[in-house]
């Protein structure tokens, strides 16, 4: 079985591209979450091995969510999404506590890498 993945995007089109990655390398997506406040819900629920989290969302973005998760798992392994022009917001996410970030659009060897690279 693979690893875990909890897949985190307002973009029901984004989530699915990076779930086809995902799920194409072997891994399992264990859930979607469109927003941060049920990202931070289903990560309690899931537990799951790696988060991949969106930065802008509504609601509760995903630096929030982030910091939200790292109180409550400080080992917790998320990885940052991101569009270009956002480095900001990527360098307070690396000081949160993110892993590493992939930028939109997907590159495939670029998710699987940066993943491969967190759960080391």
């Amino acid at each position: 079985m693979g690893k875990s993945i909890l897949v985190v995007d307002d973009a029901a089109f984004m989530r699915m591209m990076i779930k086809e990655i995902l799920t194409k390398n072997g891994f399992d997506v264990v859930g979607e979450a469109g927003d941060g406040s049920v990202a931070i819900e289903k990560y309690k629920e899931l537990k799951p091995d790696l988060v991949t989290m969106d930065i802008t969302m509504p609601e509760v973005d995903g630096i929030a969510a982030l910091k939200e998760i790292k109180k409550m798992d400080a080992d917790a392994k998320i990885i940052m999404c991101s569009a270009m022009g956002q480095q900001t917001m990527v360098i307070d996410a690396i000081q949160a506590g993110a892993k590493d970030f992939i930028v939109k659009p997907f590159q495939a060897d670029r998710v699987i890498e940066a993943i491969t690279k967190a759960l080391g």
